[in-house]
């Protein structure tokens, strides 16, 4: 029949033609024959429907016709689907012929294999793209069928394969959203409809005509997920197919999508704009776009999926800039008809998310549609909803609004009704919500920043009314808005600021303060470097007195209520303040309006306001400081106003307090200079009679009386003409008399008075009685116990006070005790005290930076405590303070003060052996230095004040070391440029340890050399810090010359000191000292790098602030000096001192991190050598930074070692210095910890190194297998010494610690070197491995070797082959000897790997070998079997042309005596055997020759193991084995003679096995074997070994039934009877039947004979003898089984008894059943009768007596079988003697149900006998 392709060219005619013998074949064609058919028939016929002819395309049509009739219900007809799809694919195939066999194509695939089908898919899928649409819709659908019954639990790999062709071309991309709309396609509701997330096309494009059912829908979603899954995809395409997956209504599709999406699709791109696209499209579908056809309309996808997609778009940018998608979607949540609250929830998230990443330009045209949803959804909402999701969505749409604010503030710029609401949702909203308002509140404040004027206008008035209400949340932010919206010049938001001040939450008064004094770090204000522009006074006062018009009333006294809160009220006074002197600034430069003086005056009213008794007492003393405040820059205009009001102020001198007094004393001062002298000195008698009067004052008046007396009478002094003397005397003395009669308190007030005058001029001689006498002379005793009092303050004042009085004094004894006076406080041990002399000091010494007027008419307190020098700048700080005028009016008295101050400094206090007295001397050469650095004789005196300062570096003190610093700073800026270069040598010398000191001190008793507790206590407990205290101990422990140590560890400490006082003073002038620095940076950088590391925190910080000062760039610096740093660091790490090395060590960590080779390769193998030292170190902190510099160095060289990371060569040059160094001193080592660290560096440089660690493969390789035992933990040595002892298997043991070796480091690391071995690395490798096997010691270094050994062949394969034959001789003797059955093992799968590669001769050799092990001892037939196991699973290949040799070795070793070697040998042969019989039979003559071999043997156990095997071989192969048996048998017999051995019996059941299978070969070779057998066994039935003997009739048995000789019976039976004969039974005369098998075993060895075996053998003779022969013997049977029944012997006995009774009854069966119709013999008949008669009673007797179910069983049927035989005879003569109510008795006692029933039968039995009975006389 011609081929479709050659239809087209035959004439239509001829096509007509062969179409109509087609019809007419098809038609006579029967059913089964119509397959074969149609594979040509449809082909063609399709085909020929391309012609043109009417009448060729009518007979197609009518063969098609026909054709779907006859297989239409048949679907067990195949059509030939390779060829239609051939044909359909064809280039030039017409149009009609497509369509048919697209219609063909669809009927074949129901009707193929599910192989074929699944074969066939991916063909029609991988030409999808290129078949018209309309068969595309077909084609997919038989593809999805396909895939649903065939992938839906898995895919085979080919098909997969074929799927995967497809990848990446047009054809996946129709075939993926197929499966995709397959996935989203759900069954309609009962109402119909479209499925969510598609079209109605879409929808019918999934099911075609028939809509799908659930499970066969289920069954396609699984599939095509399997199939996408192994079609490997980018993760953008099957994101959205998973995805609708996890949302499917299906549990095992969600299962598998959430799995897929995890796996598969977790990290696809969510920006790519592709996959956003079609994401969006699921979530909103196309059912709003215009111009789509209903029909194509998509719907938006189900909730589930929804709510998943929303997720997703949470997390993309792309998805926030998708307009107008993302709009759709927005909307879609909150308004759409579907929506659900969870959805709401989820679109105002993504609306936060577009707000906050959406682009600018996307914004535009999103943001104010989007935010009048929000409104209107909020609007939506009630206050109360309290649901979670509502709450929510609430969040999220004020999140959105606060981030629209910031992204788009032109929204809300030009309105305040957003402002408006979002304060009112701020009140109204729940407590759970205002958190997040506040953040959007906050967020909104920035969209109104530049807002128009009206606006912000309307924003004042609703901030300041928000700023007052009760919601906290309101209260911030109103302030937030006022601090955030308006800068500092906006007068009504500070007023928010200071309402904000007086909250009762800490953060809004945070924020109000911030919004009112902006700072910086530290506290400082920001007016110190940022030029801030506060509002001019005027205008903020007016906006308070507008807020609060009362402030303009006046009163003389003061008022009872404040009209704002005291904290209010503070934070408007410093506000107030802070413009006041930005006033002053503007005003000092022009001339000062009357508006200016204005202000003042309400400033003044302010703080009269301020001082109402309801104020706090901060809030006085801040407004009254506030009043001198202004008062120190309108002196004029204070004192005129408040000369008005003095009782106004003295009302205010005895305020409860102290400040406000001082301040209100100072205004009095201020005042006094506006009154008239003699309203003055008015002034001055009332104060000095109010403290003089009989009445005694509160203490508070008296303070603020004798501070005002003080101001006053000073500025009275200073005017002319002054107050009278008289009045002046009578002050002094008023004074005088208070000093000498109160407390040190109000004495230090007054002394504090004194000295206020004395500012203004010398103190007058005091007139007295006796004459004139100064006022210190009179006060010298009391103010000398004062300043040894315990009262530091007024310590304090006084002696400032005298710096005050001598200010300008000029009479010399005036002066020089002063001087006595402060000199007495050089050993005080409070600092403030120290200060507050050097202060005085400084006023004695002149030029100090202050006046009169500054101390009287400011807010002074005192130098000390204005220069905070320990702290701040103090050229700064002072810098405000001026002096001009000329205090010296004596220059020759402060001559000699000076110099009593040098001598007093330099040659007592400063090289004092006291250490307080040096303290006090560094304070004051401090202060001296500081407030009078100036002067010319301080200039002059620079270089010793330099050498004093640095002396003081060494002090244990720390203050005298940090002000000895701060001085060397202060000589620096004052000295000149030689000045300055001397002191940075003095410094780097001191710093790098080359400096010396200068000055020693002198050691007394009583000198302090450590703090205390530096080194502990002395023997008794007491103190060990001083001198004396040091050399008694040295002399108590017998070692004087300790006290050398002594002197040397406190040199040590002072050196230490030295470096942190000198470090202090360089970080003060390294940034000025500049490029004087640059010479000495080689010597000082290394040494900064390590002191930064001391352990002593102190050095740390003061090294740190000269590395900050010194160093602008950390890393340059670092990078420049390297070879420097890291050489001393090295050195150091070796010093003598732990400091040292610890400090270097964690140098030295932290500066080689990151370093490169050329770098640190030079000294990478002393810093492991530093790092080792130090973890071994005998101070433990010093061992914990070795360690760190370990992990450091590590790190280091793993990075340079690894190829990936460092260049090859550098790698290799690292690799050749660390690694020999650490396998020879690290691993190593006997120190636990750099072991463990080595190996484990040793493990990350072999994983990292690759190719580059190959020369030294052998080095690292040996070392790790020896580490797998030298490194084991040694108790487990241990445990197995004495595993037997506590019941511990040694194998098992072995196991765990082969476990744990093999999951070590070491073994990860050999490994790796496995996986870099190359050819040229065995000769060095090979060497060093067979040392270690020769050597190699411990368990895992053994095991480790061989698997080395087999893992290293396994890698380099045949290029093993030139040393095959060393590693055999090496490993075969191995497995030889090793004891241990562990290392057996891994040595011989070594030794089979080895042998695969070996030469012919040598496999040979060693196989043979191996196979002879097996006649060795235990030890090498255990050898023998796991070699042999390993050769047969590594080395199959080689093993098969010797399997004549192994495979007898292996059966015949099965049979051994000991168990483990017969189970290892029994698992071998299982495995190397498909068949036994068949493997025995292909290796027989082998096995048989061997097993001759050990029957020949004089081995015992050779023979019974080869006896073993014949019997073996006997039941497998049975006849069979007959070509052998003359060789098996002669090696038998000839074994059976001679002496008995264990195990000897074994011949026995051999002889009987291979009789049992061979007795045909037997007979037909020689008639006479049989005898020879039987005489034989029968011998050996005699002996008197009773295992042996029952073999022997076990033997005897066997022989009787397989040869059958009926002559057998009179050869054996006499010689059975007598045995019988001779068997006596047991002593009790009853059966043992309480005994158990082992007592009854017992009480048999006194019989010659086992009798239940000779019964055995008596019942195979009567089966094989001659009935005649039978009958002969009858009496004796009898005799046997009635002996045999008796009580004496065992129920096992009467078993074999009721056997043979049974085997003779089935003869004598036979007989009477031939004989029917003839007489039967007398013998025959005599016997049955005397069988039942006898017997039966016994059988009966039997059962009663034995309580044993078998037993009865057994006896029941035999004794039916005798009454069925009698009941059969002609004749019957029976009479009952009560055998039947017997056996009637014995059915009603029996309990066993089947032996019931046989008795039943036999009761049955006999009364048929009675019927057959006729009644006549009973015979005797």
């Amino acid at each position: 029949m011609a081929e479709p392709s050659s239809a087209p060219a035959k004439s239509d005619a001829e096509i007509e033609e062969i179409l109509d013998r087609m019809l007419t074949r098809l038609a006579l064609c029967d059913d089964p024959k119509l397959e074969a058919l149609l594979s040509k028939l449809l082909p063609y016929s399709i085909a020929s429907l391309s012609s043109q002819s009417l009448a060729v395309r009518k007979k197609v049509i009518e063969i098609l016709g026909h054709v779907n009739k006859r297989v239409k219900h048949q679907p067990e007809i195949g059509l030939p689907l390779p060829e239609l799809w051939k044909m359909y694919v064809e280039d030039n195939a017409a149009p009609m012929v497509k369509n048919f066999c697209i219609v063909y194509i669809e009927m074949a695939f129901d009707r193929i294999h599910l192989e074929e089908k699944e074969n066939m898919a991916p063909v029609l899928v991988a030409c999808i793209s290129k078949v018209p649409s309309q068969h595309q819709e077909i084609i997919l659908r038989i593809a999805a069928k396909v895939i649903g019954e065939c992938h839906s639990s898995r895919i085979d790999d080919e098909v997969a394969a074929k799927y995967r062709l497809i990848s990446g071309s047009q054809d996946s991309a129709i075939f993926l959203e197929f499966c995709l709309h397959t996935i989203l396609y759900q069954p309609p509701a009962q109402g119909g409809g479209c499925p969510a997330g598609l079209s109605i096309a879409q929808s019918n494009r999934v099911t075609g005509k028939h809509p799908l059912k659930s499970d066969d829908l289920l069954m396609r979603k699984l599939g095509i997920l399997n199939v996408v899954e192994n079609m490997e995809l980018a993760s953008e395409l099957v994101y959205p197919l998973y995805l609708v997956a996890c949302a499917d209504w299906q549990e095992p599709v969600v299962k598998r999508g959430e799995e897929l999406l995890k796996k598969k699709a977790s990290g696809a791109n969510l920006d790519d704009t592709n996959l956003i696209n079609r994401l969006f499209l699921l979530f909103n579908g196309t059912a709003g776009t215009e111009n789509i056809a209903p029909e194509s309309k998509v719907n938006p996808g189900n909730s589930g999926l929804r709510g998943r997609l929303m997720s997703i778009f949470c997390r993309s940018i792309t998805a926030a800039n998708s307009f107008p998608s993302t709009l759709q979607c927005i909307f879609g949540c909150i308004y759409g008809s579907g929506t659900t609250s969870r959805l709401k929830q989820m679109g105002m998230e993504f609306t936060v998310w577009v707000f906050k990443h959406a682009r600018i330009d996307q914004l535009k045209l999103m943001g104010p549609v989007i935010l009048n949803g929000i409104l209107k959804s909020l609007d939506g909402y009630s206050t109360s909803d309290s649901d979670a999701i509502a709450r929510e969505t609430k969040t999220f749409a004020f999140q959105a609004i606060g981030l629209l604010a910031k992204r788009m503030p032109q929204l809300f710029r030009d309105k305040i009704d957003m402002a408006i609401r979002i304060f009112s949702a701020l009140k109204s909203e729940a407590q759970f919500l205002r958190p997040v308002i506040q953040e959007a509140t906050i967020s909104l404040a920035f969209a109104y920043k530049g807002a128009p004027t009206t606006v912000l206008k309307d924003l004042e008035v609703l901030l300041l009314t928000n700023s007052q209400v009760e919601q906290s949340e309101v209260r911030f932010c109103a302030v937030r808005w006022a601090t955030s919206l308006f800068d500092l010049q906006h007068c009504p938001s500070r007023f928010i600021c200071m309402l904000g001040a007086a909250d009762s939450k800490l953060d809004i008064r945070e924020m109000a303060l911030e919004g009112l004094f902006p700072v910086k770090d530290q506290g400082q204000t920001m007016s110190e470097s940022v030029d801030l522009k506060y509002p001019r006074m005027g205008d903020i006062l007016d906006y308070i007195l507008m807020q609060q018009p009362k402030l303009l009333d006046s009163a003389e006294i003061r008022e009872e209520k404040l009209l704002f809160p005291s904290k209010m009220y503070l934070s408007m006074i410093r506000f107030l303040l802070k413009c006041f002197e930005a006033d002053v600034e503007q005003s000092s430069s022009m001339e000062r309006t009357s508006e200016y003086w204005s202000s003042i005056e309400k400033l003044c009213l302010l703080l009269e306001h301020a001082m109402a008794l309801e104020g706090s007492v901060e809030l006085h003393a801040s407004a009254s400081k506030a009043l001198i405040t202004v008062g120190s820059h309108t002196r004029e205009m204070v004192a005129s106003r408040y000369s008005m009001k003095i009782s106004w102020v003295q009302q205010l001198l005895s305020h409860l307090d102290w400040e406000t007094r001082e301040s209100a004393a100072r205004l009095l001062g201020i005042v006094s200079s506006a009154l008239p002298i003699s309203g003055s000195s008015a002034l001055i008698s009332e104060l000095v009679s109010s403290i003089s009067g009989t009445h005694r004052l509160r203490f508070e008046a008296q303070h603020g009386a004798l501070c005002a007396i003080g101001y006053v009478t000073a500025d009275c002094t200073s005017r002319t003409p002054a107050i009278p003397e008289t009045l002046l005397q009578s002050t002094i003395k008023c004074l005088i008399d208070i000093f000498n009669s109160e407390s040190s308190t109000l004495a230090s007030i007054v002394m504090q008075s004194l000295g206020h005058i004395g500012l203004r001029s010398p103190l007058p001689l005091l007139v007295q009685d006796s004459g004139s006498v100064s006022i210190l002379t009179v006060l010298q005793a009391k103010l000398r116990k004062l300043l040894s009092g315990d009262d530091p303050k007024a310590v304090q004042k006084i002696v400032i006070s005298l710096g005050h009085i001598c200010f300008k004094e000029t009479s010399p004894s005036h002066l020089n005790i002063a001087l006595d006076l402060i000199f007495s406080l050089s050993r005080s041990k409070v600092e403030d005290t120290l200060f507050a002399a050097g202060e005085a000091l400084s006023f004695l010494w002149g030029s100090v930076p202050v006046t009169a007027d500054i101390i009287l008419k400011t807010n002074y307190t005192s130098l000390s405590m204005t220069s905070d020098f320990l702290t701040r700048d103090v050229s700064s700080s002072l810098s405000s303070y001026s002096s001009n005028e000329e205090t010296e009016a004596n220059e020759n008295c402060h001559v000699m003060v000076r110099d009593a101050i040098t001598r007093k400094l330099f040659d007592v206090l400063l090289y004092s052996s006291r250490k307080d007295e040096r303290c006090a001397g560094t304070v004051w050469l401090l202060s001296l230095t500081m407030y009078c650095g100036h002067h010319p004789t301080i200039q002059k005196m620079l270089p010793e004040i330099q050498e004093a300062f640095s002396h003081l570096f060494g002090e244990q003190n720390e203050l005298t070391q940090e002000l000895a610093s701060q001085g060397i700073s202060i000589v620096y800026e004052l000295g000149d440029a030689s000045m300055k270069s001397n002191l940075v040598n003095a410094l780097v010398g001191t710093l790098t340890g080359s400096g010396k000191r200068k000055r020693a001190i002198k050691l007394v008793e009583d000198s302090e050399v450590f703090q205390d507790g530096a080194i502990g206590e002395s023997l008794g407990g007491g103190k060990l810090n001083t001198y004396k205290e040091l050399c008694s101990l040295a002399n108590e422990m017998g070692q004087p010359d300790l006290i050398y140590k002594f002197m040397d560890l406190a040199n040590y400490q002072a050196s230490l000191n030295s470096k942190r006082g000198a470090a202090f003073g360089f970080s003060k002038i390294a940034k000025q000292a500049g490029d004087a620095l640059q010479p000495h940076l080689r010597l000082l950088v290394p040494r900064l790098i390590r002191y930064q590391y001391d352990p002593d925190k102190n050095v740390q910080d003061a090294m740190a602030h000269i590395w900050k000062s010194l160093v602008a760039d950390s890393k340059k610096t670092i990078d420049e000096y390297l070879d420097l740093i890291i050489s001393d660091l090295l050195t150091q790490c070796g010093s003598r001192l732990w400091h040292s090395r610890e400090a270097s060590c964690l140098a030295l960590a932290d500066i080689i991190q990151g370093r490169k080779f050329n770098q640190v390769g030079k000294n990478l193998k002393e810093i492991w050598i530093a790092a080792f030292r130090a973890m071994d170190d005998i101070k433990e902190t010093v061992r914990n930074s070795g360690d760190k510099l370990c992990r450091a160095v590590a790190s280091l060289t793993t990075r340079l070692c690894d190829v990936s990371l460092t260049g090859t060569s550098d790698a290799k040059q690292a690799m050749d210095i660390v690694l020999p160094f650490l396998l020879a001193e690290g691993i190593m080592s006997k120190v636990n910890n750099i072991s463990k660290a080595s190996i484990a560096i040793v493990m990350k440089l072999a994983k990292g190194a690759g190719n580059a660690i190959r020369p030294h493969l052998s080095d690292l390789v040996c070392c790790m297998l020896e580490s797998l035992s030298s490194l084991e933990d040694q108790g487990l040595n241990y445990v197995e010494l004495h595993a037997a002892n506590v019941g511990i298997k040694t194998e098992k043991l072995e196991s765990l610690r082969i476990s744990i070796a093999r999951s070590s480091p070491m073994w990860e690391t050999l490994d790796i070197c496995i996986a870099v071995v190359d050819t040229q690395s065995l000769d060095l490798l090979v060497p060093r491995l067979a040392q270690l096997v020769r050597s190699g010691v411990g368990l895992n270094t053994r095991v480790g070797v061989a698997s080395f050994i087999s893992l290293l062949i396994q890698k380099v394969g045949s290029d093993i082959k030139p040393f095959t034959s060393m590693l055999l001789k090496l490993v075969f003797p191995v497995v030889k000897e090793e004891k241990s059955g562990s290392v057996k093992r891994y040595f011989a799968s070594a030794c089979a790997v080895v042998l695969k590669y070996a030469d012919p001769s040598q496999a040979q050799k060693l196989i043979e070998e191996s196979a002879a092990l097996h006649t060795g001892d235990r030890n090498a037939q255990i050898s023998c079997a796991i070699l042999l196991k390993a050769y047969c699973s590594v080395a199959a290949d080689t093993m098969s042309g010797y399997h004549a040799t192994i495979v007898p070795v292996i059966f015949i070793s099965r049979f051994e005596d000991d168990k483990h070697v017969s189970s290892i040998f029994e698992e071998l042969w299982e495995e190397n055997t498909s068949g036994e019989q068949v493997t025995l039979q292909l290796y027989l003559q082998e096995i048989v020759s061997l097993i001759c071999e050990g029957m020949a043997s004089s081995s015992w156990a050779s023979k019974r193991k080869s006896a073993l095997a014949i019997s073996k071989l006997c039941e497998i192969l049975g006849e069979s084995l007959s070509s052998c048996h003359p060789v098996l048998l002669k090696s038998l017999m000839k074994e059976i003679p001679g002496r008995l051995w264990e195990g000897k019996d074994a011949i026995l059941y051999a002889i009987g096995a291979l009789c049992k299978s061979c007795h045909k070969a037997m007979s037909a070779k020689d008639p006479t074997t049989s005898n020879a057998i039987l005489s034989a066994v029968s011998s050996a039935c005699t002996k008197k070994v009773k295992k042996y003997c029952e073999a022997a009739f076990s033997c005897l048995e066997q022989v009787i039934n397989a040869f059958g000789n009926p002559e057998f019976f009179n050869i054996l039976f006499p010689l059975l009877l007598e045995m019988c004969n001779t068997a006596t039974p047991t002593k009790s005369g009853k059966s043992p039947l309480g005994t158990d098998a082992k007592a009854e075993s017992n009480e048999g060895e006194d019989i010659s004979a086992p009798h239940d075996k000779i019964l055995g053998c008596m019942t195979s003779c009567i089966h094989v003898a001659c009935v005649n022969d039978i009958l002969e013997q009858k009496e004796n049977l009898i005799h046997v089984f009635l002996v045999s029944l008796s009580p004496g012997f065992p129920w096992t006995v009467k078993m074999s008894a009721f056997s043979s009774i049974k085997e003779l009854c089935s003869r004598l069966h036979e007989i009477v059943d031939e004989s029917e119709g003839t007489s039967l013999d007398v013998g025959v008949t005599s016997l049955i009768y005397e069988l039942f008669h006898s017997v039966s009673p016994k059988v009966v007797e039997c059962i009663s007596t034995v309580k044993i179910a078998q037993v009865h069983i057994t006896a029941s049927e035999c004794l039916l079988e005798m009454i069925d035989l009698y009941k059969n005879l002609p004749s019957v003569q029976w009479t009952d003697g009560g055998f039947k109510d017997e056996l009637l008795h014995l059915y009603e006692m029996e309990k066993n149900e089947q032996a019931k029933s046989l008795l039943k039968a036999c009761i049955d039995g006999l009364k048929g006998l009675e019927k057959k009975t006729p009644k006549q006389p009973e015979l005797m």
